[in-house]
């Protein structure tokens, strides 16, 4: 399993969304899944729909605490979490996941997308 875990502002553009998953997929195998902290997930939906790829949810319980590459104080503050991006592609993978890509910001900056792979299908 391949996941792309987003972070993204309220509002943020299906463009954003595709642009960071663009940015950090590049030269790795093709995500099969995507995910994002709960409250998020409609938001995520359209990006989904477009790629015909499933949506997992995270809760916002599982993302405090998991410990990330990249630091956001947006995200520490929120969540307790240094990366929702990182944190949501982690958690969504499984147990033993790991990160192939660090968050990467989508060039208007609303948007954060890093990519994990992980035993779960």
């Amino acid at each position: 399993m391949i996941v792309a875990g987003f972070g993204f502002r309220a509002g943020a553009p299906l463009e954003s969304l595709r642009a960071a998953l663009m940015l950090a997929q590049q030269s790795h195998p093709a995500v099969t899944h995507l995910a994002t902290v709960q409250g998020k997930l409609a938001h995520l939906s359209p990006l989904a729909e477009a790629l015909g790829l499933p949506l997992r949810a995270v809760s916002p319980d599982a993302l405090s605490g998991v410990i990330t590459p990249t630091h956001s104080a947006a995200s520490l503050a929120a969540y307790a979490s240094g990366s929702v991006a990182e944190a949501s592609a982690l958690c969504a993978a499984g147990n033993g996941a790991r990160l192939l890509a660090p968050r990467h910001i989508s060039p208007d900056r609303l948007a954060t997308c890093a990519i994990a792979e992980g035993p779960l299908s």
